[in-house]
């Protein structure tokens, strides 16, 4: 699956972004967000790919930030809630607005993004209140401070259960005391002992 994609931006509207790679051009679905912090066409970008993957359908979902790929990640785990909508909800809304409403419980809030009703912002709020990390800003920073190795064990960790922000505060404190380095299965070993404990 494609996970990043670097390339020359050829084309940018509120809703896509075509990227050459190669001689290919990929058709990514962006969110408003990404779209205004786009360079001008012409240029290089790098974007962070969800992949979408239907029996009928393959698509590209494209964000500049790491932590909005991951918000939008955390939104299609909402029943009821697909890439499409994701995306329009991500549009309407900046994404540390929207996690303080999700974990303030702001249903009506919520309610105000275009597409969302009651019963998909009470649905947002259950679902996501307690698996969304509390300060975004904080969690931005260590998300594009993290080195490659870094973020391959936290992906690792989340992917086998752990929650996110516990499985960030265990890898800083790792970090911190220097232990694995730049070996993904020393670093990954020591802070699966850390949230072992």
């Amino acid at each position: 699956m494609i996970a990043h994609l670097r390339g020359v931006l050829l084309a940018k509207h509120p809703n896509q972004a075509i990227v050459e790679t190669h001689g290919v051009g990929y058709d990514v679905v962006i969110t408003v967000p990404t779209f205004s912090e786009l360079p001008v066409t012409g240029t290089e970008v790098a974007l962070h790919i969800h992949t979408h993957v239907r029996e009928d359908v393959l698509s590209l979902y494209g964000f500049l930030r790491l932590a909005e790929k991951h918000l939008f990640e955390k939104l299609l785990t909402v029943s009821g809630i697909g890439p499409k909508l994701a995306i329009t909800i991500l549009s309407g809304m900046p994404a540390d607005e929207m996690v303080g409403a999700i974990r303030g419980g702001d249903v009506v809030r919520l309610t105000r993004i275009p597409g969302i009703g009651k019963k998909t912002a009470e649905r947002m709020v259950l679902e996501l209140r307690d698996k969304l990390p509390a300060a975004t800003g904080a969690a931005e920073v260590s998300l594009t401070t993290a080195s490659p190795i870094e973020e391959d064990v936290l992906s690792a960790l989340v992917n086998l259960g752990y929650q996110r922000a516990a499985a960030e505060k265990a890898l800083q404190n790792a970090a911190r005391s220097e232990i694995g380095g730049q070996n993904f299965e020393i670093l990954f070993r020591e802070v699966l002992a850390r949230l072992s404990k």
